[in-house]
């Protein structure tokens, strides 16, 4: 067998369907994101801006978040030193838990090393505890998600995405007493919408089911506190098993579930994948409880990455790029095709400086290839206009088709009037509920 040649060809498929992924080697620098530093393999380094980082308020360079982190690891070491069973529960570890479980409202919160493996562990963990489990998935939930539910032994069915009326009839057909779980996402990454949150809270009560919502995407950025969109719709009591991440709007890394002691406790004596994993050593714990004190504290922050991302997508959909619409802060730009979506994020980092990361099957379906943009509070108005300006550029270099140019309502109140880059100095005291 010619194993080589098997790998080779393999990758050689990636190629020709414009699927092969290219990582750019990018330097950040603490006093100048969402600038950085990218180095080609081939040239010299130059200086670009980063438009798709799910850092998404900025706090992995937040002054407080860094040293918060650089005096643990001086104090505690770099390093856990085991599994959370031997030697690797810290006390700054049991800190940022005792402080997530505050953030949701919940008895207890456990951590993991990432949110791919928190929705891995969880999900897979609780349904194999629930005798004779149904598991009721989104249909566009995440590839952990799925990896969850597969590795349950549960039986699953798949609902239509963000249709409650499909969901309540697989739960009518099933009998009231059995064992049911509801596993969806709060905010959908790469279309940006959100779920109905409430509506599927009430189906789970009605039709005795437990519910586990995914805020990956909506914690530190939506809530009073930042606790997510089940948070900003007055839901968060109602779900069983909230799970997230501190490595987008917490801009540190690891995730996390919040639940009651019980299922915490459940799923850390029984998950492979929180026994037998190290755990997060002392200095990324303490950055991501700074972090998630400053989101507590400070709604300044999510205001404006708000205004942000609303102005970012108002200036693109004036200018006719296809903006798909949404009420959250992410920023898709449809291309519908995997060769020209790989160009137009070749083109916009050689031509304009610019980094966005093409998005193409398997993360999205063929055909509905897109640029994700994701805003931050450190995108000024001026990078919001190149970035306008090089996306028409390059639009127009690819024959890229255009939309009609449109405008879209202020999510901000007495600002509907605000028009962007005329008017640069909008302020916004007050932010409307995106479900408004």
């Amino acid at each position: 067998m010619q194993y080589r040649e098997i790998f080779e060809n393999a990758i050689g498929k990636l190629k020709s369907e414009q699927r092969y992924r290219v990582f750019a080697n990018l330097e950040r620098d603490t006093e100048r994101f969402p600038n950085a530093i990218w180095r080609p393999d081939n040239g010299p380094a130059r200086d670009v801006t980063i438009w798709c980082s799910n850092d998404y308020l900025g706090m992995g360079v937040n002054p407080e978040v860094t040293k918060a982190m650089a005096a643990a690891a001086k104090k505690h070491g770099a390093g856990a030193g085991g599994t959370r069973n031997i030697s690797g529960t810290s006390y700054p570890l049991v800190t940022l838990e005792d402080e997530l479980a505050d953030l949701h409202q919940k008895e207890k919160a456990l951590v993991f090393n990432s949110g791919w493996i928190s929705n891995l562990g969880a999900i897979s963990t609780i349904a194999d505890l629930l005798p004779n489990c149904l598991i009721l998935s989104d249909a566009l939930n995440h590839n952990s998600m799925i990896e969850g539910v597969r590795r349950s032994g549960a039986e699953r069915q798949i609902w239509r995405h963000n249709d409650v009326a499909h969901l309540e009839e697989l739960l009518a057909a099933q009998p009231h007493e059995r064992a049911k779980l509801i596993v969806f996402e709060s905010l959908y990454s790469m279309d940006g919408d959100i779920s109905p949150i409430k509506e599927i809270c009430d189906l789970a009560e009605k039709y005795n089911a437990m519910t586990y919502i995914d805020e990956v995407h909506a914690v530190a950025m939506y809530g009073e506190r930042g606790a997510g969109v089940a948070e900003r719709d007055g839901q968060m009591h109602r779900i069983d098993v909230i799970e997230a991440t501190l490595a987008k709007g917490f801009g540190v890394v690891g995730g996390y579930i919040a639940s009651t002691a019980a299922i915490c406790d459940a799923v850390r004596s029984f998950a492979p994948s929180f026994i037998f994993s190290t755990a997060l050593p002392p200095a990324v714990c303490a950055a991501a409880t700074a972090s998630v004190r400053i989101a507590k504290g400070r709604p300044e922050l999510r205001m404006a990455h708000q205004r942000q991302s609303w102005l970012t997508k108002h200036a693109l959909m004036r200018a006719g790029l296809p903006v798909m619409a949404n009420m959250s802060h992410i920023v898709p730009v449809m291309v519908g095709n995997a060769e020209l979506c790989k160009a137009a994020s070749d083109m916009l980092l050689e031509r304009h400086n610019i980094y966005i990361q093409p998005i193409n099957y398997p993360t999205v379906p063929r055909g509905t290839e897109r640029l994700r943009i994701t805003p931050t509070p450190l995108h000024g108005d001026a990078h919001i206009t190149h970035l306008v300006e090089a996306m028409v550029d390059v639009w127009n270099t690819l024959g890229i088709p255009f939309a009609e140019a449109s405008d879209i309502e202020s999510p901000f109140a007495n600002d509907a009037d605000c028009t962007y880059p005329q008017k640069k100095d909008c302020s916004f005291p007050q932010m409307k509920r995106a479900a408004e």
